[in-house]
């Protein structure tokens, strides 16, 4: 399923971050999940992203493209 939303945080050192999507629900990525490999991304940054099942049974955001 693909989403659309916006990066609401990123740790860079940690490589890991939050993107809340158009309906308001949030959800977790790792920096490899940064489609285009530059594995950082500004907050603020308006993307879109597929919705995966992710580790522990909880959903998380691929393929993070910024939005056209």
């Amino acid at each position: 399923m693909t989403a659309r939303g916006r990066v609401v945080e990123f740790d860079e050192h940690v490589g890991t971050g939050t993107v809340e999507g158009e309906d308001g629900t949030h959800l977790f990525f790792h920096c490899v999940a940064i489609a285009d490999g530059s594995r950082r991304i500004e907050v603020g940054t308006a993307v879109t992203y597929d919705v995966v099942p992710g580790r522990l049974g909880r959903y998380e955001a691929w393929g993070l493209r910024p939005a056209a």
